[in-house]
């Protein structure tokens, strides 16, 4: 069975300098797993490379078993959740950002998972009254978090987390982390410096610049 995100030999030059070198990573479903290194090393061109937005300069992807391609990125990217550490949400309220993604005929037939929004609010230390502000005004905790739970609605269940976490007071973060600790059915490619994140995982990337291999 082919592992969940697959990245094989994959190097990326930006301007003839090589930001990740020969780079290969196996995520098994259910994995939980965390890269981390110091800024310049590649960490966040990983999870660009598995989103789509910046093509290698050699090696592939693969996601679910299929390889990403032109022809394929828009379909596999709604297999993933992606979670900036400034999370651009939109304009409008939180509702209104929460609904928008169900008017789209891929996720309309999804809408009725907004019936969770409540539990994932309390759950992730939210207001139900922070539905009805306007996302401009949220702090970048409370987007982060708003960010997560958009994804759980939409039923993704791969999760790309690049410094998602870095707002977030300690307990929320630590409520975070259990969470994703506690669903085996999701799958986690974290970027972070954070030892907190590091001990949640299953397996620690650590990267250098023009990283050769991984270290476990």
């Amino acid at each position: 069975m082919p592992s969940l995100i697959d990245i094989k030999n994959l190097t990326v030059q930006f301007n003839g300098t090589s930001v990740l070198q020969n780079f290969s990573l196996a995520v098994e479903a259910g994995q939980k797993v965390t890269i981390s290194g110091r800024s310049g090393s590649g960490k966040s061109t990983i999870l660009r490379c598995i989103l789509g937005f910046v093509n290698p300069t050699s090696g592939e992807v693969s996601i679910d078993g299929e390889a990403l391609s032109s022809g394929s990125v828009w379909k596999l990217r709604r297999k993933l959740a992606y979670v900036a550490q400034e999370p651009q949400l939109g304009e409008g309220t939180t509702e209104e950002i929460m609904q928008q993604p169900f008017q789209y005929k891929a996720n309309s037939h999804l809408k009725q998972n907004l019936e969770r929004l409540p539990d994932y609010m309390d759950h992730f230390h939210l207001p139900q009254k922070l539905l009805q502000e306007d996302v401009a005004d949220l702090s970048g905790g409370e987007k982060q978090r708003i960010a997560i739970i958009s994804a759980l609605t939409l039923d993704r269940k791969i999760f790309l987390l690049d410094e998602a976490t870095s707002a977030l007071d300690p307990e929320s973060k630590e409520i975070v982390i259990d969470y994703f600790c506690s669903n085996d059915d999701l799958t986690v490619l974290a970027v972070s410096h954070e030892k907190d994140l590091t001990c949640f995982s299953d397996q620690v990337i650590r990267l250098t610049p023009a990283f050769q291999g991984g270290e476990r």
